[in-house]
């Protein structure tokens, strides 16, 4: 799907200081995703916060950013928990004629081995009537969804298209881009393993990053996707601080810290996620400062 391709940022939902939905913010983070040239938009997806919104505050967020973004990003929507049956009734009656995909990350807390993961996507898969992302975030989900789980879902069944690996290790992903089936995409789940994810073959990024510095991030990505190593890295490396910073006390604390220094939103999360620290977003300051004055 080449409408996957490149950078996509996993959208944040802004509040107010009473935790209560900012949709003035919400449409300013997508505009100013579209404005530093991103290349699609994940809405609900962890960073969004999806776990401690209510049902009625999920269509909030969605409506916003449709209204917003107008048709002219793809979207991918976030479908996934750790009740089976449960993602399998919300697509049946989900309403997704305006995403490409929806992103459905691999059961947690639960636990299951890797027959368990198996049959779980393929319980989505044969209800799903838009394509699907897999999600391997092992940090959060307690298990890791190897390769070998990846590749037999990608061959059995061909509305599983790509996968969003943030398990932090570039063997399994290397893995993963090698033998994957033709037209398999493997996007980066995290920040940090972007660049070498594109250049080792990889399709790109979603990232948490991205929404806080579009510009600089997606043209990063791009450079890799069009083997300029040098160019690349050289944005690799003045973003590396902050791919640090946004994670040191939990997402999305950290990437909302970057978005009000910038001036798009408040840093307010809710819990059990406080927000970042005044000494955080002291260094937050100072990097956000230091890549908009050195990255031309």
């Amino acid at each position: 799907m080449e409408q996957l391709v490149g950078t996509g940022v996993a959208l944040i939902t802004p509040f107010n200081e009473d935790f209560t939905i900012d949709t003035g913010a919400l449409t300013r983070v997508v505009e100013y995703c579209i404005a530093g040239g991103v290349d699609y938009l994940v809405v609900l997806g962890t960073t969004g916060e999806s776990v401690v919104l209510s049902k009625k505050e999920k269509q909030l967020v969605i409506d916003t950013v449709l209204k917003a973004n107008d048709g002219r990003l793809p979207l991918v929507l976030g479908v996934g928990g750790n009740n089976t049956a449960e993602v399998v009734e919300e697509l049946k009656r989900a309403d997704l004629k305006d995403f490409v995909a929806i992103l459905s990350v691999s059961p947690y807390y639960n636990r299951p081995t890797q027959e368990g993961i198996y049959q779980h996507f393929k319980a989505i898969s044969l209800v799903s009537p838009i394509p699907i992302i897999l999600y391997n975030v092992p940090g959060r989900t307690g298990s890791n969804m190897l390769p070998d789980t990846v590749l037999r879902l990608a061959n059995d069944f061909n509305n599983i298209v790509a996968i969003k690996e943030a398990s932090g290790d570039m063997l399994q992903i290397m893995r993963l881009i090698k033998d994957k089936p033709s037209g398999f995409m493997v996007i980066s789940g995290d920040d940090f393993t972007a660049l070498p994810t594109v250049l080792a073959g990889g399709s790109g990024v979603i990232s948490v990053l991205g929404q806080g510095l579009p510009s600089e991030f997606t043209q990063m990505i791009r450079f890799g996707l069009e083997n300029k190593v040098k160019e690349a890295f050289n944005l690799q490396y003045s973003l590396l601080d902050g791919m640090d910073l946004i994670f040191k006390e939990g997402n999305p604390a950290g990437i909302k810290a970057v978005l009000e220094q910038i001036g798009i939103g408040t840093a307010v999360v809710r819990l059990p996620l406080v927000e970042a620290t005044a000494s955080l977003k002291k260094s937050i300051k100072s990097f956000v400062s230091s890549v908009l004055k050195s990255v031309v």
